[in-house]
């Protein structure tokens, strides 16, 4: 006879660390928010006063707490059946930003009532992980078939694909967590090598000049082509050599060459990609020297690196038109600011990189202690925009210092830790996978946010989980750990 399915739960089934650091968190985020807001002429009316943010988000907490124990009281296998209609009800919330939204910050992602705003793209996280688990456990999914590849995919491509639709592009990045879950699902690596070579060229189109980036990519592959020649090795590496030193000197050779046709540098655009038609030239030479020569398994390799170089040059080359052409000017300022902060100017400063500079002045301020809570400066005086959300860990570094920040990080560090061991310990492959959704999720969020904070990565717009300001953010957090808590309470029922 079949076990009675349970709709209650018990205390003792819960995990309590996991409880702990769930309120950790939380607690210290209303700390925070509480602080940037705090008014010492009134400094108790911000725990209540819905009109300050400190008093709406302990609403929000109160919230989430309702809810965390609605989701305790309801049976687990709920959100394994009702998986693919939880994310099809958030996917649907998205597009309709699009018509009745409210624009915040250039994004046309919230949806405005009364006093409250709501960001449906939070939501969207915790379907999407509900979806993916229940996708990749479903009976005959292997992502070694590019059908199971395609579909799984697609589950979180498509939110990401009308939130980019919503100009919410730091929303839209945090989907791509998934492809660490996916990894652990058996996903080749050859798909995260891929992936490596797309952010890495896009990364050095932006911030170089493209003709160079591409001249060392084929140097690179020059010397993969020509490293197994025998014949005429010593003209082959002249001839590679001679490359190098016609890049290097470029910038001295190219307007004398310029001279001799009597033209200037603005009547050929684009000088510095003709410096490539001598890579280009030796790497088509050597190639099919090298594959009329080989056999059909070697010749396959060849095929493969020449696809992956055509691919990176494609890149860098997209990746620089797209920064130059298609962006907005504050845009281009502000990838230009990220990965060229010796070049920012004083109009930069007091623009575009405005957030980030107060951002690192502010914890950086705060020393090894911090200069104490409710009296840090910056935090009172408002220098750094946004603090209570995307910017909330300034107020940690500026009032509490090293000390205070290693201790969040410490809290965050061991969340995830313990997420993948609540994930490993389970027996549903749905739990499990859910589990490495949502350490994904908190994963890059995290990441990013305390790397935007410091300048290690571009301003995007990513709240820090659980601390930052935010009805959307906290409820869409608390739903996917509360989840969670009572999957796992019932890990030996699965």
């Amino acid at each position: 006879m079949a076990a009675p399915k349970r709709t209650t739960f018990a205390i003792g089934d819960i995990d309590k660390r996991l409880v702990w650091l769930y309120l950790a968190l939380v607690t210290v985020g209303w700390l925070m928010i509480y602080s940037v807001n705090y008014n010492p002429n009134l400094p108790t009316l911000g725990i209540f006063d819905l009109s300050n943010n400190a008093g709406k988000q302990m609403l929000f907490i109160l919230v989430c707490f309702a809810l965390i124990f609605v989701i305790m009281m309801t049976d687990w296998a709920f959100w394994r059946t009702y998986s693919f209609i939880i994310y099809l009800v958030t996917i649907i919330l998205l597009p309709g930003t699009l018509i009745f939204g409210r624009e915040v910050n250039g994004a046309l992602a919230w949806y405005q009532f009364g006093g409250f705003s709501f960001q449906p793209s939070e939501l969207a996280k915790f379907g999407t992980c509900l979806a993916l688990a229940g996708y990749l456990s479903s009976t005959g999914v292997d992502l070694r078939t590019w059908k199971s590849r395609i579909t799984a995919f697609l589950i979180f491509l498509v939110p990401v694909g009308i939130i980019l639709a919503q100009s919410d592009t730091g929303s839209a990045l945090i989907f791509f967590s998934f492809f660490l879950v996916l990894y652990r699902e058996g996903l080749s690596w050859t798909w995260y090598f891929l992936g490596g070579i797309v952010v890495l060229s896009v990364i050095f189109g932006l911030a170089w000049n493209p003709a160079y980036v591409m001249a060392v990519y084929i140097w690179i592959y020059n010397f993969t082509l020509l490293k197994p020649f025998r014949d005429h090795n010593r003209v082959w590496w002249t001839l590679w050599g001679l490359t190098i030193t016609l890049t290097i000197c470029w910038p001295l050779i190219s307007p004398m060459i310029l001279e001799t046709f009597g033209k200037t540098p603005e009547e050929v655009p684009n000088l510095d990609l003709y410096m490539l038609a001598p890579h280009f030239l030796l790497a088509s030479i050597a190639f099919f020297y090298s594959y009329w020569r080989k056999n059909s398994l070697i010749q396959n390799a060849l095929l493969i690196r020449l696809s992956l170089l055509l691919l990176a040059c494609g890149l860098v080359f997209a990746a620089n038109f797209a920064s130059t052409q298609l962006l907005a000017p504050h845009q281009q300022q502000r990838i230009n600011v990220w990965l060229n902060p010796s070049k920012t100017t004083a109009a930069d400063a007091r623009g575009s990189a405005y957030n980030m500079l107060h951002s690192k002045m502010a914890i950086g301020s705060g020393g090894f202690i911090g200069k104490g809570y409710l009296d840090g400066n910056m935090t009172k005086l408002k220098y750094v925009p946004e603090q209570t959300t995307d910017f909330i860990f300034c107020t940690v570094g500026e009032e509490h210092g090293f000390l205070g920040v290693t201790i969040v990080v410490g809290l965050f560090a061991y969340l995830l830790y313990y997420i993948t061991i609540i994930a490993e310990r389970q027996r549903s492959n749905f739990s499990r996978v859910y589990a490495y959704c949502v350490a994904g999720i908190i994963f890059i969020h995290f990441i990013v946010n305390i790397g935007m904070t410091m300048g290690l990565f571009p301003i995007i717009g990513i709240p820090l989980p659980f601390l930052s300001y935010g009805g959307s953010s906290l409820i869409g957090f608390s739903l996917m750990i509360g989840v969670l808590l009572k999957l796992d309470s019932n890990r030996n029922l699965a």
